[in-house]
């Protein structure tokens, strides 16, 4: 142990020993955070995210987990909500600023690069905190489909299919084990729902699960709830 420990607790400074406590903090907070699943597949990527629900008066239809950010690009996150929505806001600013100069759809991997640049920024700074969130952004950029987790720690990465939140170990064993290259849309909607299934004690119903899916024909869509039913 080394002295004054609160010092390194209470402000974004590394520890002797090379650690972040807030950093470590933002991602107790996103383990706590209800499921997301993210997956590439030959026609395009699906998002799968759970509506973790627990005021029973709560209108469902009020609570959304993943978004639109541009025609072909959608995201989801798992964590503080606040922080959740401030990224997406974000996110929709940055695509529609290149859109207009560009004409174009932005890379999904230069979009996970600008927001982890912005999200790095409050892990290096004092008096402000690190983002409690974990982000997956997929979509169509350069005429194939692309996924990326961005971590509270600002790192990011492309993955073929990924999970985030309070059920990633178990989606991530999941997934391993039954993605396969050459999967359709239709295959990889299944196997989402399936994973989100398998972490959650709760039952599923349209009202708590939002499905999305983003094609290079049709670019981003979102399953109405009588279209979820259909795969629960």
């Amino acid at each position: 142990m080394y002295p004054n420990v609160q010092a390194y607790d209470r402000g974004v400074m590394f520890s002797p020993d090379g650690r972040l406590f807030q950093v470590e903090y933002a991602r107790e907070a996103v383990r706590r955070g209800a499921t997301s699943v993210g997956i590439v597949a030959t026609d395009g990527v699906v998002l799968v995210a759970h509506k973790n629900i627990n005021d029973p008066l709560a209108v469902a239809s009020t609570i959304q987990k993943i978004f639109r950010i541009d025609s072909f690009i959608g995201a989801t996150y798992s964590g503080m909500v606040s922080d959740g929505l401030h990224v997406v806001n974000a996110m929709r600013g940055k695509t529609q600023t290149h859109r207009m100069i560009y004409d174009e759809t932005e890379s999904i991997e230069m979009v996970a690069k600008e927001i982890s640049e912005e999200m790095q920024a409050a892990t290096q700074y004092g008096g402000i905190r690190p983002y409690a969130i974990s982000l997956l952004i997929g979509g169509i950029g350069g005429g194939r489909p692309s996924l990326f987790e961005i971590e509270p720690g600002a790192s990011y990465l492309g993955y073929k299919a990924d999970a985030i939140g309070m059920g990633k170990k178990v989606a991530e064993e999941m997934l391993v084990k039954e993605y396969k290259d050459g999967m359709t849309v239709q295959d990889a909607i299944a196997l989402g729902v399936g994973i989100v299934k398998k972490v959650n004690e709760k039952k599923l119903g349209e009202d708590n699960v939002d499905i999305s899916v983003i094609k290079a024909d049709t670019g981003y869509q979102m399953l109405q709830p009588q279209e979820i039913s259909k795969y629960l």
